[in-house]
């Protein structure tokens, strides 16, 4: 059952993922959003009052794919509302609630008394809030891009700093100009802004990440519980290792997008191949599940940058799209990982890939621009324009070397004569 109701949940985030960003490129991410969050509080609630198996797992698909579009329109509307120092807020904000809702969630478990008490208990707040989605503003270049010239005029009447916002996105060439003029918004448009080879890497790039970490993540979070501690601190615990998260601004800031990126797939590796270790040769439960949760954090932390450098490097006229493909890889990844631990334990393959995919993913990201403090891409004649890795320092160590290298040569071919 356990398998079931995790393979259910996950390929209905599979499904949402695939339809949820051409659904909000083509009537808009509030509307999206108000309609997946009433869905998935409703699906919430019928299980509390049906406790069938069939009913349950059909709650479960459709709460999942909701949860999908509901994650892939919040981050975007965030980053989107919010000036290019501040982009890096919205994730970290979303995350560090995610994970107090994770510390939380064994509590409510812990203090029902039935099946029915912690579903209603889960399902009737997400109902009493639902009218707060009403107030949310639309995607301003969504509005631009369909030319939705007065809400946008509302929404500069609001505040000063949400018509310094919108004055300084206005202010854009590419954005001025329609960008249905530019670029048809027939398929073959479509079809060909993927043909570019900035594009097809960057796709590439960002979704073997997304695989790789939602491979480690949620591999680290479905066997929390096998490493021989209470399952409601496990789960506790697992919830208050992704609290640091506040602190990503402060270390982005610092690093940049690309080398912070890097260095937390790398940790996150490093550290499920500890914890591997620790777990073969010695019997310390308690510093295997410590260094499997830091994993878990760095592969947190990799995420929240993930989903805004994959803002950053995609252009707003397939943009959704794009993030879609990324997250299907990422919920792919998921359901393999709930097929491939049944029991709930890790078995040793499982915990080699978490511990080489993130590395490799690291490595990767060397082929990807650093995109800290530069506007967001409107087209693929922006996302080329956007700064690259630089290996002109490089050059002079090389020609050194070339030319050592030809004057050994030179040396060797004269004592030999």
């Amino acid at each position: 059952m356990r398998t079931l109701n995790l393979t259910t949940y996950m390929t209905g985030l599979l499904i949402g993922s695939v339809f949820g960003g051409a659904v909000s490129d083509k009537y808009g991410k509030k509307l999206l959003l108000i309609c997946c969050s009433a869905v998935h509080a409703v699906a919430t609630v019928v299980v509390a009052f049906l406790p069938y198996v069939p009913v349950y797992l059909t709650a479960r698909g459709i709460s999942g794919a909701a949860c999908c579009a509901i994650h892939i329109c919040t981050y975007s509307l965030g980053v989107e509302w919010s000036l290019p120092k501040y982009r890096i807020w919205p994730p970290t904000l979303f995350s560090f609630i995610f994970s107090l809702g994770m510390m939380g969630l064994p509590a409510i478990a812990f203090l029902a008394s039935g099946w029915m008490q912690f579903h209603l208990a889960l399902g009737i707040p997400q109902i009493l809030f639902l009218p707060l989605y009403f107030f949310l503003p639309e995607s301003p270049r969504w509005l631009l891009l369909n030319k939705r010239m007065k809400t946008l005029e509302g929404y500069q009447n609001r505040s000063p700093e949400d018509k310094h916002y919108l004055s300084l996105v206005r202010l854009d060439n590419e954005i001025q100009k329609p960008l249905s003029e530019k670029t048809s918004t027939k398929t073959e448009s479509n079809f060909t802004n993927f043909t570019s080879p900035t594009i097809l890497l960057r796709l590439f790039i960002m979704s073997y990440i997304g695989f790789a970490s939602a491979l480690t993540y949620y591999g680290i979070c479905f066997s929390v519980g096998s490493f021989g501690v209470n399952i409601y601190l496990a789960q506790f615990f697992s919830g208050l290792s992704e609290a640091p998260s506040l602190l990503l601004p402060f270390l982005v800031k610092r690093c940049g997008r690309r080398p912070f990126s890097m260095g937390s797939l790398f940790l996150s590796g490093i550290s499920c191949m500890l914890s591997l270790l620790v777990s073969k040769f010695c019997d310390m439960p308690a510093l295997v599940m410590t260094l499997a949760l830091m994993g878990k954090l760095c592969m947190q932390y990799t995420y929240c940058v993930s989903v805004l450098y994959g803002i950053e490097l995609f252009p707003t006229v397939i943009r959704q799209k794009c993030l879609g493909l990324v997250s299907l890889c990422y919920r792919v990844a998921c359901i393999i990982n709930a097929v491939a631990t049944p029991d709930g334990r890790i078995p040793l393959p499982a915990m080699i890939c978490y511990s080489s995919g993130p590395i490799i993913g690291a490595a990767l990201c060397l082929l990807l621009p650093e995109t800290s403090g530069i506007p967001l891409p409107d087209t693929v004649q922006d996302c080329e324009k956007q700064p690259r890795l630089k290996l002109n320092k490089y050059e002079h160590v090389w020609n050194i070397l070339n030319s050592r290298e030809v004057n050994g040569t030179i040396c060797q071919t004269c004592v030999v004569n």
